[in-house]
């Protein structure tokens, strides 16, 4: 999220507006609220990578001509294939990790 304020190589590929660098740090301020709160990480992660799936699915369907997702978020190929793959990969650890409830228990 904050490396989309700055000009830099690695973004070089994906397209990036405010709005877009914002839901991405708001989905790490989740992240971590997930690690160091009740919230839990499992229920985090689920809840993001349920958020990044939708974002996927969204990308691929509503994405204007000007290349923005819902009319402000700006979005290219590169970022609809990477939401994808961010959505995979959080969900699998999502879903992999025990109930924070079990562990409780067990202790």
């Amino acid at each position: 999220g904050l490396l989309g304020f700055f000009n830099n190589p690695v973004l070089g590929l994906f397209q990036v507006n405010t709005a877009h660098n914002l839901v991405h740090l708001i989905s790490g301020i989740v992240l971590l609220a997930g690690a160091y709160s009740s919230l839990g990480s499992g229920l985090a992660l689920k809840i993001i990578g349920i958020v990044y799936a939708i974002v996927a699915i969204l990308g691929f369907f509503l994405v204007s001509g000007d290349g923005l997702l819902l009319g402000f978020i700006a979005m290219n190929p590169a970022d609809q294939w990477l939401h994808v793959v961010l959505a995979v990969v959080i969900l699998i650890a999502g879903f992999g990790l025990p109930d924070d409830e079990a562990k409780m228990t067990a202790i």
